[in-house]
């Protein structure tokens, strides 16, 4: 289970607020809360599971605090394309203290991550189809 003490050099998060705003069940039991919009349609057993997952891998410390967790999930909604996800994460990066050139930064290398994705994908299509457009001499 969690443990919220605070790990040395990092900030404190406060656990029960964040999985209150994330509509976290209570240690997988059902909650009076209704369930995000985007998750109402997943049965309460997998969506506790789900949630207690997301609990124990984003609240827990680690090694990471949690405004360069925040940092990282900003990318990965980037790249999930996770409209929802990524307001929630930005929103929360700026409240945990990320200042907005972080921020912006994590979008940048996001972009920069998608944009290499496009290459990769490319280059394995013109090796597939022996495609050679602009080849360096």
């Amino acid at each position: 289970m969690a443990n919220d003490a605070p790990v040395e050099g990092k900030t404190p998060v406060n656990v029960a607020n964040n999985q209150e705003a994330m509509g976290a069940a209570n240690d997988g039991r059902e909650t009076a809360k209704a369930p995000p919009k985007s998750m109402s349609m997943i049965e309460p057993r997998i969506r506790n599971i789900y949630l207690t997952f997301y609990k124990e891998s984003y609240f827990t410390p680690t090694a990471l605090d949690i405004k360069t967790k925040e940092l990282i999930a900003i990318g990965c909604s980037l790249v999930a394309k996770c409209e929802g996800c990524l307001e929630g994460h930005i929103r929360k990066a700026l409240e945990v203290g990320a200042t907005k050139q972080e921020v912006s930064d994590a979008i940048v290398i996001a972009v920069g991550v998608a944009a290499a994705g496009v290459v990769d994908m490319s280059d394995k299509a013109a090796i597939k189809l022996d495609l050679h457009h602009f080849e360096q001499k």
